[in-house]
């Protein structure tokens, strides 16, 4: 039986940046455009953190019950550690997707009924990272998805609930902010290159190889600040998320430093500090320019 605190540490809640920084951004734009809405703006944060709890929570079910979890370093593996049943696992993913889904009820009474769609697939997308017969985690496309479901979709889907509209600024914005959360995954999946590559798991960082890795991690950062800079040609408030930028070279230099396994445990935290102090201070910047 596991404990409350395995429990909690099963959630990853360092991934959680991930889960706030879209919606911090998409507030910020939707407060830009002098349409920002508290109570919109709440439940699309309770969506996004229980999707992201839901989704932890059914990669630790699916690739437990696969033996993916057999050997790993960094977090809290409930099903391959064997603290908790697989089934146990399963019923907290599905009690987060189901928090998700009345928050997401709720914001699309608020607005539009389409967003249950858009809810439907994000649900689908969170199941299918690592489950299903077919789990694109496993084919190298778990970037893609990353980069779609918390770039344009979280963000210019947060603005949409408050603004009713789909700007142009949200789907700029929406661009540094799902690499950033790319990033995340990409030096995790880093971190778990040789595991992976043993037990089949056919991740962009075992495709690309261990070099070109860290030199897409690098380089992720510089497209992220290079896009910010320039939104900010237009909006000069938006500049202020460059002061998060020197956050980025601690886990920049671990990662090209060669660090493996347990060392990149430190750049992965570092990657979600800097996903999460940019998001608030785009959003605060976005805001500040309406």
């Amino acid at each position: 039986m596991a404990t409350p605190a395995q429990w909690i540490a099963g959630a990853r809640p360092r991934t959680l940046p991930a889960a706030v920084a879209p919606v911090l951004v998409g507030t910020g734009t939707a407060a830009a455009l002098d349409g920002f809405d508290l109570g919109a703006a709440l439940l699309a944060l309770v969506v996004a953190l229980a999707l992201q709890v839901a989704v932890n929570y059914a990669n630790d079910y699916s690739d437990g019950t696969r033996g993916t979890d057999a050997d790993r370093v960094g977090p809290m593996r409930l099903v391959g550690s064997g603290a908790a049943a697989p089934r146990q696992v399963l019923v907290a993913a599905l009690l987060a997707f189901a928090v998700a889904g009345v928050a997401g009820l709720a914001l699309a009474a608020l607005s539009s009924w389409w967003l249950v769609a858009v809810g439907a697939v994000c649900i689908a997308a969170a199941w299918t990272y690592t489950g299903g017969p077919l789990p694109y985690g496993y084919r190298a496309l778990g970037e893609v998805f990353v980069f779609v479901f918390f770039g344009p979709v979280a963000v210019v889907g947060t603005t949409y609930v408050q603004t009713g509209t789909l700007p142009g600024l949200a789907f700029a914005v929406a661009v540094p902010t799902g690499l950033l959360i790319v990033a995340i995954l990409v030096v995790n999946n880093l971190r778990d290159i040789d595991g992976d590559a043993v037990a089949g798991k056919r991740t962009l960082a075992v495709l690309l190889g261990d070099r070109a890795t860290r030199l897409t991690f690098a380089g992720l950062f510089v497209v992220v600040f290079a896009v910010v800079a320039a939104v900010g040609v237009g909006r000069p408030w938006v500049l202020l998320a460059l002061v998060a930028s020197p956050l980025s070279v601690p886990p920049v230099r671990t990662v090209l430093s060669g660090a493996r396994g347990h060392a990149l445990i430190g750049a992965l935290q570092g990657t979600g500090l800097v996903t999460l102090a940019t998001g608030v201070l785009l959003g605060a910047g976005l805001a500040l320019s309406s």
